[in-house]
């Protein structure tokens, strides 16, 4: 029997090492990497083999190579790709947080950043405001100021959200059309949808407008709406979806409720994919949602309901629902903002990146308020299911959370960026508190979730591996009086942790928002000014200077 086992080995072993090379190229990382342990010839081989070591940098980061349609990738070897990732991923443990440039800002309501661009939504002025945060040399851009009035079917409407995705050179509008007297109701609301540089209907749309479903089991003639409430509007790929809260009143009925629809942009301006349920007012703020990758949806309320979106034409299938430890009255759910993962056009944004994030192994950010918590979550047990088998109705959260989060407390919800599996994070310096009892100083940490940095990166910052608890008091209210619960929290998802220069400080104010993209730290500090931190100076050189010689 032993010799049985045996030969497949030696029959291995006896090959060319080209051969066991390319045998090898056909398996995941984790296996190349248990090959390489166990015999010394194969260990050979994958120390001389750029292309195997690749594949393993690549997965150990938990990232995805960019497919290879343009020259400037082509030409670049295997080698040099290496050498470039892995200097992306030791600068981000190395590098000048004092050293930045600074862009000004228009006026505005609403701000965020993606694919490198800065997207503005001026409500009072209608407007919207789009262009790139200091352009790297043939990255392709969008700039644009304009009115998103232009895309809207009536000119008289009300604008709820506005949502801008340049991977997808797309702009969607949600609005409302109003009556004579400025009214309007939940049935009058609507999406449009354009493009970003050029204005005009979007070439990959179906239509230019995408319109509502009546809610299940509740006739369009048969209800009012006295209050919509609260409106958002998120995108992945071909995905669109729209929540919002309202007041729904019948012959039947008086309650308040959420709904959400999903609509597939591409492929039908009519959605049934319709989710709702009644809502407690004093909790509305406790629901949120987001996308998981192409074909999947989570949203936040008193737990996690993880759902399948595959086919718009019918409601999202609920694959699993995740028991969360506390109630909560308020949540705000922070995804990496990937673009090439849900990109339409691909062939664009690949010529400035050789790789990009796996989105069934990022991280997701859950902000809680009243207890103040930050989750760190990693999206893979959202993509293997197989690991709760026989309770997917109600994970409990000893059962999905201890070893797939991380639970920090904070006091104040701004302190957190997230890209793909690094987590930029604000603790505060030491006690000394100020107005409203906040800390008067944060440090910023770097956090890097993914495999190889728990296992290779050591030298280059603090290891967690051990588990972290975290006290709260929950306040339950019992028959005549009010019940203090003591609730402890302990999680042991690992990571590596670099604490940025100890002479640079925050104030309670001196980052209103952050972001993290791949290599490029923002920081908004709440006035005109957003500051830019380049993380990757060689790898942009490198980069510049393959585009040169294509």
């Amino acid at each position: 029997m032993l010799q049985q086992e045996t030969k497949p080995t030696a029959a291995l072993q006896s090959l060319a090492e080209e051969l066991q090379s390319h045998i090898l190229n056909f398996l995941p990382y984790r296996d190349i990497l248990r090959c390489t342990s166990v015999c010394k010839a194969l260990r050979q081989t994958y120390i001389s083999c750029s292309e195997l070591q690749y594949i393993v940098e690549l997965g150990g980061q938990q990232l995805l190579p960019v497919p290879r349609t343009f020259d400037n990738i082509n030409r670049t070897s295997i080698s040099k790709r290496l050498q470039l990732l892995r200097d992306d991923a030791h600068a981000w443990f190395n590098f000048d947080i004092h050293s930045f440039e600074t862009i000004s800002i228009p006026v505005h309501n609403k701000m965020w950043v993606v694919n490198g661009h800065l997207c503005l939504w001026e409500r009072h002025e209608d407007s919207t405001t789009i262009f790139p945060i200091l352009p790297k040399p043939s990255q392709y851009t969008i700039e644009r100021d304009r009115s998103p009035m232009s895309l809207r079917s009536d000119p008289n409407a009300y604008g709820f959200d506005v949502l801008m995705d340049p991977a997808q050179n797309l702009i969607a509008v949600a609005y409302a059309t109003v009556d004579d007297h400025f009214q309007w109701d939940d049935e009058r609301i609507y999406i449009d949808l354009g493009t970003l540089d050029k204005g005009g209907i979007h070439p990959q749309a179906v239509g230019r407008t995408l319109f509502r479903s009546e809610l299940p089991g509740i006739q369009s003639g048969d209800r009012t709406s006295t209050d919509l409430g609260k409106l958002k509007l998120k995108c992945f790929g071909r995905h669109i979806a729209l929540w919002h809260s309202l007041q729904i009143t019948c012959e039947y009925l008086d309650e308040r409720l959420w709904e959400l629809q999903i609509w597939d942009w591409q492929h039908s301006t009519i959605s049934r994919s319709v989710l709702s349920a009644t809502i407690n007012p004093a909790c509305e703020e406790a629901i949120d949602f987001c996308f998981l990758g192409n074909d999947r949806l989570l949203i936040f309320s008193d737990d996690m309901k993880l759902y399948l979106i595959e086919d718009t034409s019918k409601a999202p299938q609920l694959l699993a629902c995740f028991l969360l430890p506390v109630s909560l009255t308020r949540i705000q759910c922070i995804t990496s903002m990937d673009d090439i993962s849900h990109s339409s056009r691909p062939q664009i944004l690949a010529q400035q990146t050789m790789w990009t994030s796996d989105p069934e192994h990022q991280l997701l950010s859950v902000i809680t308020f009243s207890p103040s918590l930050i989750f760190i979550i990693s999206t893979r047990i959202f993509f293997d299911l197989d690991l709760f088998e026989g309770m997917l109705e109600a994970i409990p959260w000893t059962n999905w959370g201890p070893l797939n989060v991380r639970v920090f407390q904070t006091p104040s919800r701004r302190n957190i960026a997230v890209g793909g599996n690094r987590v930029l994070l604000a603790f505060p310096a030491d006690d000394t508190t100020g107005i409203w009892h906040y800390p008067q100083k944060y440090r910023l940490h770097v956090m890097d979730f993914s495999p190889l940095a728990v296992e290779r990166r050591q030298g280059l910052g603090r290891v967690v591996k051990e588990p972290s608890t975290v006290e709260i008091t929950e306040s339950r209210t019992g028959e005549s009086f009010k019940l203090a619960e003591t609730l402890t929290l302990t999680t042991s998802l690992p990571y590596v942790e670099v604490m940025l220069d100890l002479d640079k400080t925050f104030g309670y104010r001196g980052f209103e928002r952050m972001w993290i993209d791949r290599d490029r730290i923002y920081f908004y500090h709440g006035s005109n000014q957003l500051e830019v931190v380049e993380i990757t100076p060689r790898a942009a050189a490198a980069a510049k200077s393959i585009t040169s010689s294509s």
